[in-house]
């Protein structure tokens, strides 16, 4: 405990099989029961065991919440990298691990339909950076990177992933049938304008 070595923590699940938890460490002692306050992870250990009157509530919530799975992500994702023959729109970027397919006129969107014209296929970055208006597409295929975000200075991921980006045309697939529809973009665009 004193020495704060990593341990690793056996949970049963059943007789006979365990659930590898690593790494926990020993945080506190109660001498009279002999039992240890376990840290399952690093802020609960910077944190430390709780400390007389210390609120509960500020270690351990919880809260359950019905989920709604998007069914079709997995085939849109699939047609949308296929499309743009598994690279970034923006950067190509072309590991398959690393990249989205963002869609242009959102899930929830009366015309946001789960088909390639409504999809870009996009690198997380750039696809975080498109659904929170950093950057937004033209009807022409050309990227544009907000103001405000030009004008801050930072470190390279900035610099070469979101500056650099300013400008550039969009790479799109071959197939006329498979490229992002115009008047979606035009929407999408009148969006990102409105947020800069």
């Amino acid at each position: 405990m004193l020495r704060q070595l990593p341990l690793a923590y056996f949970v049963g699940i059943a007789a006979g099989v365990y659930h590898a938890q690593f790494p926990v460490f020993i945080i506190g002692e109660d001498m009279a029961t002999h039992e240890f306050v376990v840290a399952v992870d690093e802020a609960q250990r910077l944190i430390g065991p709780e400390s007389p009157g210390e609120p509960t509530a500020l270690r351990r919530a919880y809260v359950q919440r019905p989920t709604r799975e998007r069914l079709h992500q997995p085939v849109f994702r699939a047609r949308v990298l296929q499309a743009y023959r598994t690279q970034c729109s923006i950067c190509q970027l072309r590991h398959a691990d690393l990249l989205d397919a963002a869609h242009i006129l959102p899930d929830g969107h009366p015309r946001g339909h789960p088909v390639v014209p409504n999809g870009l296929a996009m690198c997380k970055i750039h696809h975080a950076a498109y659904d929170r208006n950093i950057l937004g597409v033209r009807p022409d295929l050309r990227v544009h990177v907000r103001a405000d975000i030009l004008n801050e200075i930072d470190g390279p991921m900035l610099r070469h992933g979101l500056h650099a980006m300013d400008g550039r045309t969009l790479s799109v697939p071959s197939a006329r049938a498979s490229r992002p529809d115009p008047e979606s973009l035009d929407e999408r665009y009148e969006l990102f304008r409105q947020a800069g």
